[in-house]
Parts: C-alpha cells; structure tokens; sequence
C-alpha cells in the first residue's frame, strides 16, 4: 500500500504510475517497490462462496435453542454487532429443521 505525500490518502496504480484518490496527486512507480503490491486483476474468485436463502447452512456453528415454529432443539447462528460497541452482540438462529429465522439477545 502507498500512500499520497501530499495529503496521506490512499494511492491507487494507473499503468506506471501511482494516483492519490483525494487529490489526484500522480507519482511514477518505484520500482523496487511496484515488485511488492498485488493487483486485484490477479486475483481469482474461486474461493468465494455464494449462497441465497434456500441454500444449506452447512459450516455455520450450531446451538442447543428451541424453535418456536417446530420444536426443533438444534439451530444455526451468526453473530453480528447491531448496537454499539459496548453492547453485547446480536445472534440470527435459523433452524435447522423448518428454516425458520429468529434474534436472540444476549
């Protein structure tokens, strides 16, 4: 990563050159250090993982918490940050029988 020496913003290439995203400040490429950047048009996709609504949950951790829909005593969970920071976090359950959703405060 370099960085813009007039105003410390993030420089991005353009062919040999390296240009500031804030104040289009335009420096040549050193280099030595062109050798250690890693483009983004280089890198591949195939580690991405794609998944919509009806696609399976498998590799997410699962929890002892009853579904109110089926009964079921088994359910899939995320953890996210909803509130501040000095909150606790949120968990989304979906069950891992009826695919019913639900939150779950701690």
């Amino acid at each position: 990563m370099q960085f813009c020496d007039e105003c410390g913003s993030m420089m991005h290439a353009d062919g040999d050159e390296m240009v500031c995203a804030d104040c289009g400040e335009r420096v040549p490429k050193d280099g030595d250090r062109a050798a250690a950047f890693v483009s983004t048009e280089s890198q591949t996709t195939d580690d991405v993982i794609e998944t919509s609504e009806d696609a399976a949950d498998e590799g997410k951790p699962t929890a002892e918490v009853a579904c109110d829909e089926c009964g079921n005593d088994r359910a899939w969970y995320t953890i996210k940050q909803t509130g501040s920071a000095d909150e606790p976090p949120t968990r989304f359950f979906k069950c891992t029988e009826c695919g019913h959703r639900w939150r779950g405060y701690s």
